[in-house]
């Protein structure tokens, strides 16, 4: 009697993850924006400045979004919450099916920066009603594999729909949207139909509450640490066909398929990671990726060869990977009496997506793309500062 509970309540436990990791896979559109941005660029003639306007406007809303989340969790929540996130997400991949003029996806990508705002700050609370403590992290770390995959995917299903849909369904490389679009639907529907007991919510963490805690200048430095990591992700997935373009005059559609290949080596090294911080210290191993951003940037300013780009690439993907985790459990570690509010305060440093793209734009059109890769080396130079602050932990 007793297996025949268990075996029951394994597959009650596995019919809950499920549609939770389908919404994982959903919170992985938002890095479809490097590629979009850089195939609106060229159906519209933009330039630099004009096409990182895309990125900046959807990690932006993470700025606004974040804490109130917590809010709306703590009134709603976090299942609900994360349905509102998915239902916006879906709107943002409707919208390009009726147009795609520059408004419309500015409007398109606004609500993608709204929707995944709201996901990444309740998905992930969410999780810790279906998994027990002891499994919660190594649940989380499969979620953001499942995330990686759109991400990765993203740039192959605009290839292809650039190339072969648009006679079929003459929507061109934005049948990306309707794939998506599709998924997104079905993460509501699953994620609906799915029975969650949740536990009491949190007390409710304000705004002042957590901007406060910049006076605390540990704080401070992991939330300068977390826009420079999300800085320099959304400025590989953007810049990385660029360079490709302008050095080896390939078109976008060949050109695209480097940023596949950073996300599969950034995802390559989350599993990494997943071992390695179980043995070594994290203030070395947060130095060994961030040495290995700087070797890649040094080469990103000169190399001209396809394979050594990649190659660049990777080292981006391999040192970006766990960039994150570090810099969030050393803010929480911090401050462990106000997780709450350093939790919302670090989901606001993804507006560092917002800020980065906007300087690389800038100095990409002043002087090429090597002035964007300047602007990422600023951030990679800055996390190698923040090795130096990292507390010891094991």
């Amino acid at each position: 009697m007793t297996n025949q509970t268990s075996a029951t309540n394994s597959r009650s436990s596995l019919m809950q993850i499920v549609p939770v990791m389908l919404c994982f896979f959903a919170m992985g559109f938002v890095d479809l924006v490097g590629t979009g941005s850089n195939f609106v660029q060229k159906d519209l003639g933009l330039t630099d400045s004009e096409a990182n306007l895309f990125p900046s406007l959807v990690f932006f809303w993470f700025l606004i979004f974040s804490v109130p989340t917590g809010l709306l969790m703590n009134r709603i929540g976090r299942k609900k919450t994360v349905l509102i996130s998915l239902a916006v997400t879906t709107l943002s991949l409707i919208t390009p099916c009726f147009g795609s003029s520059y408004m419309i996806m500015l409007v398109s990508f606004s609500l993608l920066g709204i929707g995944n705002a709201i996901m990444q700050t309740s998905l992930n609370p969410l999780v810790s009603n279906l998994i027990s403590s002891d499994k919660l992290a190594s649940t989380l770390t499969f979620g953001q594999f499942v995330k990686a995959i759109a991400s990765f995917l993203a740039p192959i299903i605009a290839t292809w729909g650039a190339t072969t849909a648009m006679t079929t369904f003459g929507l061109g490389w934005r049948v990306l949207f309707v794939v998506y679009a599709v998924v997104s639907f079905l993460s509501i529907a699953m994620l609906g139909a799915t029975p969650i007991e949740e536990e009491e919510p949190d007390k409710a963490s304000g705004i002042m509450a957590s901007v406060k805690l910049l006076g605390n200048p540990f704080v401070l430095l992991c939330f300068l640490g977390i826009m420079c990591h999300v800085g320099i992700d959304v400025g590989t997935n953007t810049t990385a066909p660029k360079i490709i373009m302008e050095r080896l005059s390939l078109p976008l559609e060949d050109a695209a398929y480097a940023t596949t290949i950073y996300f599969i080596f950034r995802t390559a090294g989350c599993f990494l990671g997943a071992f390695l911080l179980r043995s070594m210290s994290q203030k070395i191993f947060f130095g060994i990726s961030a040495l290995l951003m700087l070797i890649a940037m040094i080469g990103l300013f000169f190399l001209d060869s396809l394979f050594l780009i990649y190659a660049c690439l990777a080292l981006i993907g391999l040192g970006n990977s766990n960039i994150f985790p570090v810099i969030f459990a050393q803010a929480l570690n911090n401050k462990p009496s106000k997780k709450n509010e350093v939790s919302g305060l670090m989901i606001m440093g993804l507006f560092g997506g917002t800020v980065f793209p906007l300087a690389m734009g800038a100095a990409s059109d002043a002087v090429g793309q090597w002035g964007a890769v300047a602007v990422m080396t600023i951030g990679v130079l800055y996390l190698l500062l923040y090795t130096t602050k990292i507390k010891k932990t094991n």
